[in-house]
């Protein structure tokens, strides 16, 4: 400040507080710099390419497809006259119940259960594997999301396996993960014998813990690190796979998955064109055609190659 000693004191005053008030400002603008450097910055690498130990996981339902596969494959039944009018005004109640009630009634999980398993009981599984195709292109290959999609092409283009993980049938989920071009996937198997339906379950329908669980047994047989692997779900009833794997993401959630997921800082993508509301997740669980133990099914793969 010697420099300013010819200034009158008024001048040296105001001219002290510009130089301050230069230097604030160069600070703050420095500092601003180096916040957006920071937030700024791009995310580490993801998914690693060619990492052997990695997987990706993909819910069915409103996380890979709109809506419920299972009422879609409803009405291909329908339209092929495996059930009549009143039943797929069945199907469509509970839709709708569940897409308003925005969770799963055991009671109303059980009734379309038992309706679904009446449906196809005496039907050859082949059978519903070909009409499954047909209904594919029918009802289902334009209500996939094309943002989870893209998520699903960057594990496979660096290298990992892409498994969908639901309660839908196994044939549905099979069908979907195949045209998909994804590696497999484990989904609820309904009981067989010579290739024919019974119109009974193997195990339970695999929903909440029991993906979890099939995830497990997966990644064991599989020889994957879990901690590597991402998961994707829009379900709240799914946090239990979410949890068990490094990267979950909370896709298109409802409300208490979005809440979730805010707490624990999973990432979050919603594809629904100007829609957050909570209740549009229209869980699988009840399972047309086929339903119920996915848990079994990874379990055996994981038998199989012991």
């Amino acid at each position: 400040m010697a420099a300013l000693g010819w200034l009158t004191p008024r001048r040296r005053s105001a001219t002290a507080r510009s130089v301050l008030a230069g230097e604030a400002s160069a600070e703050a603008a420095r500092k601003s710099s180096q916040e957006v450097e920071e937030t700024s910055a791009p995310e580490p690498e993801f998914p690693v390419l060619g990492d052997d130990k990695a997987a990706a996981f993909f819910d069915l339902d409103n996380t890979v497809m709109q809506g419920a596969s299972l009422f879609h494959f409803g009405r291909g039944l329908y339209k092929r006259k495996f059930f009549e009018t009143r039943d797929l005004a069945k199907f469509a109640w509970q839709q709708a119940w569940f897409r308003l009630a925005g969770f799963e009634d055991p009671e109303h999980m059980q009734e379309a259960r038992d309706s679904a398993l009446s449906i196809v009981q005496g039907h050859r599984v082949s059978e519903l594997m070909s009409i499954g195709e047909e209904i594919y292109d029918e009802y289902m290959a334009e209500r996939i999301w094309p943002g989870t999609r893209a998520l699903a092409q960057a594990h496979l283009d660096a290298g990992q396996k892409v498994w969908l993980v639901t309660a839908a049938p196994v044939e549905i989920a099979q069908v979907i993960a195949r045209r998909l071009g994804l590696t497999g996937a484990l989904g609820t198997v309904a009981e067989s014998v010579d290739g024919v339906y019974t119109g009974k379950l193997v195990g339970e329908p695999l929903h909440g813990p029991a993906k979890a669980e099939a995830v497990r047994a997966l990644a064991s047989a599989e020889g994957l690190d879990l901690s590597r692997c991402a998961a994707y779900s829009d379900s709240h009833n799914d946090i239990p796979m979410l949890s068990l794997v490094g990267h979950p993401y909370a896709i298109n959630p409802d409300t208490k998955l979005r809440k979730h997921a805010r707490q624990l800082d999973w990432r979050l993508r919603d594809y629904r064109t100007g829609r957050k509301a909570a209740k549009v997740g229209i869980p699988a669980a009840a399972g047309v055609g086929a339903v119920a133990g996915g848990t079994a099914a990874a379990i055996a793969l994981h038998r199989r190659r012991r």
